[in-house]
């Protein structure tokens, strides 16, 4: 019976622009199928990877490829055998489009799934602000079309909207079905929030996704008590009683802050438990576990904890707001975006119903009013961003977020374009307390609840519409007329920075000056001694080789970080000169998936000659087998000389560009 070998074949890419030189753009789909169709078509291909620059294909016949065809595509550089790979030279920052293109042909899924990149740039409150970022951009669709479906459902069913005394619905009863199907779907995408939060913070924090979706349902469990009828009047709390413990079998519908920790807490017990569990236990003990010891720890210890924290914010809310007054209702409209963020301003329910309950003696609530503030302010930021950035991605996402906030719900807006920016979410502050002072100053307050945000005068005193009104103006303008001044303030700051840089004084593409000092120390070498073809052929462009005996990398020269490959192997620096690098750490460790690098940049950062880059693990480069030889080239293309070779100290200059 004869034996079919598995290769792999790896494709380089090297040229970082995606335009070729005669103009037109690239077509990676006509790549991808002409490589497929040159490796002997899709059904010689059994997998597909990628790595910082090289595209896998997992083969059961090599004897199918046809390398002189491989070679006769445009952007194909060379062709070679190695190790049992065989490699073709494309050209770097390519290869995830093109292997995009060839896991969608074949209908295959990748075979590396690469571990979420840590962000350690700015302080902590700018790390804070990318981390939720991150994870709520991928499910603003969802909360983008919620916000909207809610929006024409309080159209539907307000009181007095179109008709006095009654709604759209009551007046045509025959809409009333439509109405209850847009209110479920309305609905479903915050109800079950925990759900998609727990999906995308797990997979932020590097668990397993599914065990974080699976954790939001949990929390959202229909046996458990509504998250919304926590703290009503006359609403029994069930409990469980855990050999004497007490715990309370409360939902957390709605919330953000809660099952963020847990998915933290999920995703790191998950971790942990995969380094000291067998392999052969590992499948089916870790995931119970995780889920077990997690699930504990939200209803014995975050929930109590996060509930008492919401409960004591909203008791000294209510009381600087009646203590204070104009100055009361100022801080409060300030602050209640920061506290959205959290899922604490669910907690207000409690205090705001008892409230509505006792209107009579109380005269309405303080708190939806301000809740308006600040989501028309939120929408009136991202409505100027809109109208101001010449970015068309950005645009498209104010567009839909913008309307949603003014219409109440302000996730989209914040988590995808004013925290991202951080000035609009400032504006947007201000604006809400300007607004609620105002409010605050003219006693106007909300007899019912509703949707905080434009359709909001129908839960207000009609008596107290024309103050609702001007607050709503004021917050809408102070927050929209900022984010243009602060815009223009970033714009002038950003061109400062670009004005203070090293200027180019020549068209000649070769630099005369850089000199670039070594990111590693240790043995120092021709990259073309590198132990492998690709870098010793200077298929991957000319440099040296670094054999390390230090543990941390540097940066050599002083430019931007143009690429971090999500493995955390590789990366890409440009010099403020034009002069690109690429940096390998070690050969084949691709397959470590980031274990052995403590990454200390990001994409985009920019780097002073010397700073350091990264924590590197040589030691358990070396025990998987790997070579821990470090190329370094030039992909500009520059010549140059190396001044120093044989043994280096770290940041001793090491190349000299002619």
């Amino acid at each position: 019976m004869k034996t079919i070998d598995t290769a792999i074949i790896e494709v380089y890419i090297i040229d970082m622009e995606p335009i070729p030189q005669g103009g037109k753009r690239m077509d990676y789909n006509k790549i991808a199928k002409d490589i497929i169709e040159n490796v002997g078509g899709a059904s010689n291909i059994t997998g597909a990877m990628h790595c910082a620059t090289r595209l896998r294909l997992n083969l059961v016949d090599e004897s199918k490829i046809n390398e002189e065809a491989l070679t006769d595509i445009e952007v194909v550089k060379g062709t070679f055998l190695a190790k049992g790979q065989y490699q073709i030279i494309l050209g770097p920052g390519l290869v995830n489009l093109v292997c995009d293109e060839v896991t969608n042909i074949l209908g295959i899924k990748t075979e590396t799934v690469p571990e979420p990149k840590e962000e350690k740039e700015g302080n902590i409150l700018q790390r804070l602000v990318q981390l939720l970022s991150d994870i709520f951009v991928p499910i603003i669709p969802a909360i983008v079309a919620g916000g909207l479906l809610m929006g024409i459902n309080n159209i539907l069913t307000a009181q007095g909207l179109f008709f006095a005394g009654k709604s759209l619905i009551e007046a045509y009863p025959q809409w009333a079905d439509l109405a209850s199907i847009i209110n479920i779907f309305s609905n479903a995408a915050f109800t079950f929030l925990p759900v998609l939060i727990g999906f995308s913070a797990t997979k932020k924090f590097g668990g397993n996704p599914y065990l974080g979706a699976a954790m939001g349902m949990i929390m959202v469990h229909p046996d458990l008590l509504n998250a919304y009828d926590y703290g009503k009047a006359g609403v029994e709390i069930p409990v469980w009683n855990l050999f004497g413990l007490t715990v309370e079998a409360v939902g957390y519908q709605g919330t953000v802050l809660p099952v963020l920790g847990v998915s933290w807490i999920l995703a790191n017990i998950e971790k942990r438990l995969h380094k000291v569990t067998p392999i052969w236990l590992d499948n089916l003990t870790t995931p119970l576990l995780s889920t077990l010891i997690t699930g504990f720890i939200t209803f014995i210890v975050v929930g109590p904890i996060l509930r008492e924290a919401g409960v004591l914010l909203s008791d000294g809310i209510s009381w600087m707001y009646n203590t204070l007054g104009m100055l009361g209702g100022a801080i409060f409209g300030f602050f209640y975006a920061p506290i959205c963020l959290t899922g604490m301003h669910h907690s207000f329910i409690a205090v705001e119903t008892q409230l509505l309950a006792a209107v009579e003696t109380t005269g309405g609530s303080f708190i939806f009013p301000t809740a308006s503030m600040s989501n028309v302010a939120q929408g009136a930021a991202v409505i100027a961003i809109l109208l101001i950035t010449k970015d068309k991605k950005l645009k498209s996402i104010c567009s839909a977020s913008g309307i949603s906030a003014l219409l109440g719900i302000t996730e989209p807006a914040m988590f995808g374009v004013t925290l991202k920016l951080k000035y609009p979410f400032i504006a947007a502050m201000i604006g809400s307390a300007a607004g609620s002072a105002y409010l605050a100053a003219t006693k106007t307050l909300a007899i019912a609840l509703g949707a905080a945000g434009l359709p909001g005068f129908i839960s207000i005193d009609p008596n107290s519409w024309l103050n609702f009104g001007i607050g709503m103006i004021i917050s809408i303008a102070v927050a929209f007329a900022l984010t243009i001044v602060l815009y223009k303030r970033n714009e002038k700051k950003q061109a400062a920075k670009t004005d203070e840089l090293p200027q180019d004084t020549t068209t000649d593409s070769k630099v005369k000056t850089e000199v670039i000092s070594a990111p590693l120390a240790g043995k120092v070498a021709p990259v073309s001694e590198a132990p492998d073809e690709i870098f010793a052929q200077k298929m991957m462009g000319d440099g040296v080789v670094i054999f390390p005996t230090n543990n941390y990398l540097t940066a050599p020269v002083t430019g931007t970080i143009t690429m971090i490959f999500p493995t955390k192997h590789a990366l890409g620096i440009k010099s403020d000169d034009g002069v690109e690098l690429l940096i390998h750490i070690g050969l084949d460790t691709v397959k470590l998936e980031g274990k052995p690098f403590n990454l200390l940049v990001s994409e985009g950062q920019r780097v002073n000659q010397g700073d350091k880059l990264m924590e590197i693990d040589f030691k358990m480069i070396e025990e998987a087998g790997c070579p821990t030889a470090t190329p370094v080239v030039l992909t500009s293309q520059n010549s140059f000389e190396i001044v120093s070779q044989g043994d280096v100290e770290i940041n001793q200059p090491i190349i000299k560009l002619n």
